[in-house]
Parts: structure tokens; sequence; C-alpha cells
């Protein structure tokens, strides 16, 4: 099924035209095998990288495209749409471009083409074993050492962990809380750091985050992102803008089992007709439509906000939460269409299905959502 979609420019237009077809020729003929095997598709983002697709929201004299981020999500959102592990690493490389974007030195300023033309793949290291909603009170750990920090602690849940080529190191380097969180930037072939084995997860193998072990992990002080004890803060803006592409990525999960249903509806017959006329499901069907629909609404919103250079923090935690809850219903309730179909890997929903629940938990969980929203609200 085709998207409605009001467009601000005719560019707009061609790039989501260009979204698709990459998607088609580059996308839709690997997934299976790569998720199957759980092999990274690094080739398959500097291709993307190559078409421009990994720089969209920055500025041009970066070397990006300068695209809004309404623009970009829905990019995200196509993508998503028919490989969810390629959208999410998209997003988070994204993410990890912000820092350097927005704080960084001059020096470090340099390498932002190499970065946003996907020559160089970047990962965000905040989470760790021990804390991954409780970011503030993180405890990996940098000193001064000469003209280096030493680093000493194990990020979690990396995502690109052991194929990124640079690391966004959130790491204390003064005393408890958030104003002793500072960024580093590293480069992946620093003494001491050290990626693991990559984790098995239920879905999203071709993606699949691993730990970085810092032992002693010696990265130049002029690596430093910003000002010492601006880290958190880092962290935080980027996540406010990460939440929405997580929350792109799920519209776009969302749609694509819809769609998938809904085609599967109109060709099974049951009882002398489509299932879909049965008001059982076709119900499920409508319900499903109207949730994606919503979503995308409430993306879009927080994303216009974004743009206008109006606060956007609570509107990206809501379309978070709605549009991940929204991808993770509409995927259960596409499995259930299909019956005994939807449970086999030879249809796509059995994946989707099982990528959505990850989608409820990355950049910040729905519960956190929800308590960010109900401050906001309660003072």
């Amino acid at each position: 099924m085709t998207v409605d979609r009001l467009l601000p420019t005719p560019e707009a237009h061609d790039l989501l035209d260009l979204t698709r077809e990459l998607a088609t020729r580059e996308l839709a003929g690997k997934v299976d095998d790569f998720e199957a095997r759980g092999e990274f598709p690094r080739e398959v983002l500097r291709t993307l990288g190559r078409a421009g697709l990994l720089g969209l929201p920055y500025a041009e004299a970066d070397g990006g495209a300068a695209q809004p981020y309404e623009i970009y999500l829905q990019v995200l959102e196509i993508l998503a749409g028919t490989w969810l592990g390629i959208a999410e690493a998209v997003s988070v490389h994204t993410l990890s471009c912000f820092p350097v974007a927005g704080f960084g030195s001059e020096r470090q300023r340099k390498a932002l083409p190499d970065m946003l033309g996907g020559e160089l793949l970047g990962a965000y290291c905040l989470s760790e074993p021990q804390g991954g909603s409780d970011a503030a009170n993180l405890t990996t750990r940098a000193v001064p050492d000469g003209d280096d920090w030493l680093v000493n602690g194990t990020k979690a849940w990396i995502t690109h962990g052991g194929y990124a080529d640079f690391y966004n190191l959130f790491v204390r380097t003064g005393g408890p809380g958030p104003k002793g969180i500072s960024c580093l930037l590293a480069d992946a072939g620093t003494p001491g750091l050290l990626p693991q084995a990559r984790e098995r997860l239920m879905g999203l193998r071709s993606s699949a985050p691993a730990q970085i072990v810092l032992e002693d992990a010696r990265v130049p002080h002029d690596r430093l992102v910003g000002r010492e004890g601006e880290g958190f803060a880092i962290a935080m803006q980027a996540l406010d803008a990460g939440r929405l592409g997580i929350a792109a990525c799920a519209v776009g999960l969302a749609q694509a089992a819809t769609d998938y249903a809904v085609a599967y509806a109109r060709e099974r017959e049951q009882f002398g007709q489509p299932i879909g006329r049965f008001q059982g499901v076709g119900f499920m069907l409508a319900d499903m439509a109207t949730q994606v629909s919503a979503a995308r609404a409430l993306l879009l919103a927080a994303a216009r906000l974004k743009d206008a250079g109006r606060p956007f923090s609570i509107e990206a935690a809501k379309a978070k939460l709605f549009a991940t809850d929204v991808a993770m219903r509409v995927t259960t309730d596409a499995v259930q269409v299909l019956g005994g179909y939807g449970y086999s890997a030879d249809h796509p929903v059995e994946r989707w299905f099982r990528e959505a629940k990850v989608l409820q938990i990355v950049e910040g969980t729905n519960q956190i959502q929800r308590m960010v929203i109900a401050r906001s609200l309660t003072g």
C-alpha cells in the first residue's frame, strides 16, 4: 500500500522515491539472508552513505544534506518497512554523529564529511551492564594521564560494537551525578578499547550489539567533545532526537505488518470468501491501520517542533512511547491474521513480531518515557 504523505518540497518527494528504490534494490533481497546468518551488513550501510542517506539532518557544510527532521524520519520509516536492522543502524549512526556535529572542536569536525558520508561508522556508548536507564550514575571512569585520558569500565548493548570506526564514550571525569560526566571521541583502534562477542538476540540479528570493555584505554586529551562535565547534557540532547528515530522505525515496521496482513486477508479464503470480509478480521485490520496513522501523526508533529527550533523533548517521548507500543500491537495482530502461517518463518510477520519488542526497550524503555511525560505534567 502507498502512504499518502504531505511533503514540503518536490525534492522531498524525490528523496523518498530514492529511498524506496534503494530499499527495493539493495535491502529487500538481502534481509532474510543476513538475519538468518546474523551478519552485520556493513557494505549495505556504506552504499546508503554514498547515496547520501546517513547524514540527512546535518548541515551541507559538514557533508550532510540539510534535510528537515520531518523528512529524515520518513526515510527511516521506509527503510524500516523493508529491513529494521538497517533503519536502526542508520538511526544509531545519525545519533553517533551528533556530539561532534553539535559540540566538536574544529579539529574533531574535520572528520564529519566521512562520518556523515558513512565511510566512518559510529557507535554511541552510554549504557552499562549495571545501569541502562540510570545513565546519570554511570561508572566508566576517565582520569587524566599525561596527554591522554585513561579510561576503564564496560559499556553494554552498543550497536555497531566491534564494527564502528569511532565511539562516543560517555565517562565519569568528575564527581557523582550528571555533572561529573564527559564525552570522549575514541577511534576503533584505541589501545584498550576491546569489543566483546555480539549478543544473541530474539530479533535484529543482523545488527546485534556488543559490550565494549575499556581496560586502560588511552584517548588523547584533545578528543574531549565539548567541555568537561558537559557529557550528560550532550547525551540527553542526542537521545531526544534519537527517540524520534526509533519511533520512525516503529511506524515503518507497523506499516509493513499492516500492509502484509491486509494483502493476506484479501487473498486468503475461508468459508467461501476472503477472510478480510469477516468482521472479526476486518475490524482488526481497521484498528491496525488507524493506530499506524495515529503514530505517524504524533511522530511528525514532534519532528515539526524540532524543525521549528521549539522544545520537543516531551513530544519525542510521547512519540517513542506510542509508536513502539503500536508496533508491538500491530505485529502481534498481523501474526493473528495469518493464523498458523503467521508463526512460520516463511512469512515476514514472524520476524517483525520479534523485532517490534526491542523498540519498546532501546533509546529509553517505555517505562522511562512514561516517567518523563508524567513529570512534565506534575512538575
